[in-house]
């Protein structure tokens, strides 16, 4: 039987087996192999009900004496009922929304359980529970009903329609069958001994066989050395290829630069002069840079675009000639932030005779106007496209309309993608290939990026940190607010208000929920809170914004904002990117717990863009959020980055950066946290890129690392 066979050779499917596996990506008998086991039980993982005082995830073993099929006494919602009766005593056990499942499970025959304990007023039950039937379960338990010695039973990720029992069987069967002895090893044996792993045969028999943990422990990380080593080599093949592409010469000359940042309005940071300083560079290479800028958020990254763009739009398409010059496209995931950089590169460039264009769903700019050289003027599409195709406005900022086929570019030599993580890859390519022109590339993010996922997602970008707050920013004041404390937190709104600040209040819907129905999300509304602040604060003017609001309802409200005749800006998460009114220094996110860590940094940067003392104020529904590990994080925290690695601590890769977003597994995302496994893997394949650029020596090992360059181009 080869690695490739379909796994019906191996075992008999049913229609619901086939669309599990399809879930899971498993199409044969190695993907099968490759299903690693996320944890295992021993005889010691095995409750009994008389044990059960915590609550917390139980496996049991007995049987159900009454199943029925019920409603919950308030809210009415089905259900299957049952009691579980281990010989030691019984517990209540519960599917919600899953009545059907009263005349499916087993009853008067042993069955293993396996779900999340709770105790609610002294009474116990398991919600939702897994259940299988016992009888041909692994050797946990032998023929007689004893346990076996040093029995470890594999626990795998499961889907619906397909058991953890299942794939023991399966693999079980594969192994057997010594599926596994044919598979070819990838991991050159010299790099296995130099970090003591296990070869493929092995850890394939330890991961799903194991007598010992720490058998299934070097088993795992063999795994994990393995995914993270296949993500790296495909980042180096991928930096190798960059560099056969051509890049237009850009005239990087740094006397140029520095007098163009010293019109800014502001001191450069360290930081900032040092990642100008990088790509000024990579603009001397005969190939396109490929760079990562990430920066805190308010840390000046679009004053390092601007400086960088004016390096390129001030040299010229040809050497030596004194006529035209190279273009630069600037790419913004939302309408909002692409009107604000149109109005920050205005101001860094007036002094200059260089043209801007802002491009949009909703209109299109050029600055200078003719008839007013210090303001931008509203023109036709027509009429800017023609400029931009030929050469007149060296300078184009939009949102994803920059990459309809109608843009085109006569000399684009420099793309900046700002917060890059919101377009999928087949958009940052379309502007990245326009015209068949390789540019250079520059993507920012201010979303804080711990270092293991920076070095192995961006792996084919070189990474610049800008780690430095400009002079005279204040660390935020941030607090979470209970219930009882709302009344002191309006009173600061209140007294920053009368001193001339402005508010912003977030809320995590935009409208009340629809009270029939009963799984609605209970949170606060911009509508209700619009009202509610209404009330509170009669003597200022209080605006709502949200994504269901027109682009021009959007963009009259935020110019409002911005020019101070708003005082309080009720809004949802809309704002959480690059919104920039220095004015607003507080800021209340009402449910904050409901939000994530790299969020709520985002939303509180918005009060971090002036020398005023900044405020971010918490509003949780509970006094017991106090104890939220995320929320006392963004407290002690004093940057992103610290958040970011706090982040990956608690809840992993997996939740922050989306498995299939990257078609990474539970695994390669859990070895994301190891710091050392990471720059090992990475030291190692790009060593072999260095030495064989084109894997020609390793056919095999080139064919799976394009596989998952492939994975991670996955939309």
């Amino acid at each position: 039987m080869e690695p490739q066979s379909p796994i019906d050779d191996l075992v008999r499917l049913s229609t619901a087996h086939r669309a599990a596996l399809e879930r899971l990506g498993i199409a044969n008998i190695r993907d099968l192999l490759y299903h690693i086991p996320h944890r295992y039980e021993s005889a010691a993982d095995i409750r009994e009900v008389a044990q059960l005082h915590t609550p917390g995830e139980v496996t049991l073993y007995g049987q159900f004496t009454a199943l029925e099929m019920k409603r919950s006494f308030k809210t009415r919602v089905p259900m299957a009922e049952g009691t579980f009766d281990d010989g030691t005593g019984t517990v209540r056990v519960v599917w919600f929304h899953q009545p059907y499942l009263a005349k499916m499970v087993p009853t008067n025959e042993l069955v293993r359980l396996r779900g999340p304990l709770s105790i609610s007023k002294g009474r116990k039950y398991i919600a939702n529970p897994v259940v299988e039937r016992a009888a041909g379960l692994p050797v946990l338990q032998d023929t007689e009903g004893m346990v076996a010695d040093g029995g470890m039973q594999p626990v795998y990720p499961e889907t619906a329609g397909i058991t953890s029992l299942w794939f023991y069987h399966a693999v079980k069967r594969a192994l057997e069958a010594r599926v596994h002895e044919s598979l070819v090893d990838l991991v050159p044996r010299e790099i296995l001994e130099k970090y003591h792993l296990p070869t493929l045969q092995t850890a394939l028999v330890w991961a799903h066989q194991p007598k010992h943990q720490k058998d299934a422990d070097a088993a795992k990380k063999r795994f994990a050395f393995e995914e993270v080593f296949m993500i790296q080599l495909a980042r180096a093949l991928e930096r190798e290829k960059n560099k056969e592409k051509r890049a237009l010469p850009v005239d990087a000359d740094e006397a140029r630069v520095h007098a163009f940042i010293d019109t800014f309005p502001f001191a450069p940071t360290g930081g900032q002069r040092r990642a100008i300083a990088d790509i000024l560079a990579n603009f001397l290479e005969p190939y396109p840079m490929a760079r990562l800028l990430e920066g805190d958020v308010g840390s000046g990254k679009t004053a390092v675009a601007a400086a960088t763009a004016y390096a390129v739009v001030t040299s010229r398409p040809v050497p030596g000639k004194n006529f035209g010059n190279l273009q630069v496209a600037y790419m913004c995931p939302t309408e909002i932030l692409a009107k604000q950089h149109f109005s920050t590169f205005t101001s860094f460039f007036k002094k200059y005779p260089i043209q801007i264009g802002l491009i949009t769903s909703s209109g299109c700019y050029k600055f200078p106007s003719k008839v007013h050289p210090d303001k931008p003027t509203e023109i036709s599409r027509t009429q800017l496209l023609k400029w931009v195709a030929n050469g007149e406005v060296p300078i184009l900022i939009g949102t994803h309309a920059l990459i309809q086929k109608a843009v085109k570019f006569k000399h684009l030599a420099y793309v900046i993608i700002d917060e890059q993580h919101r377009f999928g890859t087949a958009q940052r390519q379309a502007l990245t290939l326009k015209d068949g022109v390789a540019p250079h590339l520059l993507s920012m993010t201010a979303t804080p990026i711990p270092r293991t996922l920076a070095l192995t997602l961006y792996g084919d970008l070189d990474l610049t940190v800008l780690d430095e707050l400009p002079a005279g920013r204040k660390p935020i004041d941030t607090k979470i607010v209970t219930p009882h404390e709302r009344s002191g937190a309006y009173t600061k709104v209140r007294e920053l208000l009368a001193q001339g600040r402005q508010a912003y209040v977030i809320c995590p819907r935009i409208d009340e929920p629809d009270p029939t129905k009963q799984m609605a999300l209970q949170a606060r509304s911009v509508a209700a809170e619009l009202k509610n602040l209404h009330k509170l604060f009669p003597e200022f003017v209080i605006e709502k914004m949200h994504s269901k609001m027109s682009p021009k309802d959007k963009e009259d409200v935020m110019a409002a904002f911005e020019q101070g005749k708003i005082h309080i800006l009720v809004s949802t998460s809309v704002v959480e990117v690059g919104v920039n009114v220095p004015n607003a220094t507080i800021i209340l996110i009402e449910g904050a717990e409901r939000f994530g860590l790299a969020q709520l940094h985002q939303l509180r940067g918005r009060v971090m863009r002036s020398t005023h003392q900044p405020y971010c104020f918490l509003m949780v529904d509970k006094a017991s959020s106090l104890g939220n590990a995320r929320l006392k994080a963004i407290l002690k925290a004093k940057n992103g980055f610290e958040l970011a690695e706090h982040d990956l601590a608690i809840r992993g890769a997996g939740e922050l950066y989306g498995r299939r977003q990257w078609g990474i597994s539970d695994i390669g995302m859990e070895a994301l946290k190891n710091i050392k496994l990471v720059e090992a893997a990475r030291s190692e394949a790009f060593a072999l890129v260095s030495t064989d650029a084109d894997l020609r020596t390793l056919p095999d090992l080139k064919k799976q690392a394009l596989h998952t360059l492939k994975d991670l181009h996955f939309e």
